[in-house]
């Protein structure tokens, strides 16, 4: 009889024992799974987010020369009209991250920075020069470098970049949602996201 009973509780021992050892395997490959799939979906978001643009602007350009000074001045003067094609663009491929498997979590330690490309294009009307002050070079170059900074300020200053990081956003959503549907939690910098809406309070 004692027999019988001794072999019945090894038998209650060896059951629950395999049956937390199958369970752990499975919790295990579970995580794993749910990390493979994590990483499915950055590499899916690793992509090259763009909003695209136009502006137009006209410019006037003014430039004079003392030739001989008090006496004589050089002048030399332009009209610019400015089509610009301009694109902000976020690789998404530079996003640096920690998945933590125990402990659920992916961290984003590093969200790349817009990209601003302007595309100009330039058509002079009414230029003028006098003999000593001939429109050089170096000239177009300045209109140029003053036409791309005061573009710049104004897509930085336009809708055109908020709509640019709403796309971002929207991009990085997708991380919250997958996060969250799996139990796992998404982290910025190792700070919690709760929300969907604190996404937009993100410090890039």
């Amino acid at each position: 009889m004692r027999n019988i009973i001794f072999g019945v509780g090894i038998a209650i021992v060896l059951f629950f024992s395999l049956r937390y050892y199958n369970s752990k395997k499975a919790d295990e490959a579970k995580l794993v799974e749910n990390s493979m799939l994590i990483q499915e979906q950055i590499k899916n978001v690793g992509k090259l987010v763009v909003t695209e643009g136009h502006f137009s602007e006209v410019f006037s350009y003014k430039d004079s020369r003392d030739v001989f000074p008090y006496l004589v001045t050089a002048e030399k003067k332009a009209l610019v009209v400015v089509n610009a094609d301009v694109t902000i663009a976020y690789d998404l491929s530079k996003i640096v991250y920690d998945i933590d498997e125990v402990n659920k979590v992916l961290n984003i330690t590093y969200i790349p920075k817009e990209e601003v490309k302007i595309s100009p294009e330039f058509e002079y009307y009414d230029i003028q020069a006098d003999f000593l002050n001939q429109f050089e070079a170096k000239d177009y170059n300045k209109i140029k470098n003053k036409v791309k900074a005061s573009l710049l300020k104004k897509v930085e200053a336009s809708e055109f970049k908020k709509n640019s990081k709403n796309r971002l956003i929207s991009e990085l959503a997708k991380f919250y949602v997958l996060t969250n549907s799996l139990g796992w939690t998404l982290q910025y910098n190792d700070t919690p996201i709760t929300a969907e809406k604190n996404l937009d309070d993100l410090k890039l």
